[in-house]
């Protein structure tokens, strides 16, 4: 998944930023309401976590404007403010969930699963490729019902291939999706990446498509 953060404890941030890229998330932090609503203005994700309290606009406003672009981006607010007031005006301004500080990391990790399940328009739980069968619930690929032996960043990587099946999908927003927007990647890392995935997908009935200089795409073959 591509996540977004916006969270001024820097501290908490980057505890949340460790764990989820340590599951292969590509993460965007940012510590100011104004910054953040400018980049999610110009940038996609699968999901946003939001806190309320910020510097320059409020986690609320964000999601009002977030929502008034007429942006579905699935929202989490991560705040501090625990009653029922508070969270009400939260999911009235447009979020999706809500989860209270403190928290346990693996409950918020859980619940953006879930948020990410959503996408897109409730996509199925499990999808078939060939013969490959995804199960979204457990993150798992499988041939003949055998689980296919994927790091998670190639699992990272099927899983955007499959979002995006049968369109073509930039080498640049491949990067931004698995890595981060922004972050230093080497040249060739995606195709690295690409080509492990390729040999462990083909001759089961997918195919990686390449369109040199447009990007790739995941289809049956």
């Amino acid at each position: 998944m591509h996540i977004i953060l916006v969270e001024d404890n820097l501290s908490l941030a980057e505890g949340i930023q460790n764990v989820l890229k340590d599951q292969c998330h590509a993460v965007d932090h940012l510590d100011d309401g104004l910054a953040a609503d400018s980049f999610l203005s110009g940038n996609v994700a699968d999901v946003a976590v939001i806190d309320i309290n910020l510097p320059g606009l409020s986690g609320i406003e964000i999601i009002r404007r977030l929502r008034g672009r007429g942006d579905t981006t699935p929202v989490l607010i991560l705040t501090a403010r625990g009653k029922t007031s508070e969270r009400v005006e939260g999911l009235d301004a447009g979020a999706d969930d809500y989860l209270v500080k403190p928290f346990e990391m693996e409950e918020l990790v859980a619940r953006l699963r879930a948020l990410a399940r959503r996408l897109p328009q409730v996509a199925p739980a499990r999808e078939a490729v060939g013969q490959l069968d995804y199960d979204r619930v457990h993150r798992v690929v499988r041939h003949a019902g055998q689980p296919l032996d994927l790091p998670r960043r190639e699992l990272a990587l099927f899983e955007l291939l499959l979002a995006h099946r049968g369109r073509l999908i930039a080498k640049d927003r491949i990067a931004d999706a698995l890595y981060g927007t922004g972050t230093p990647v080497e040249g060739n890392a995606v195709e690295l990446l690409v080509s492990r995935l390729r040999r462990k997908i083909e001759g089961r009935g997918a195919r990686i498509h390449t369109a040199r200089g447009l990007g790739y795409m995941l289809d049956s073959e």
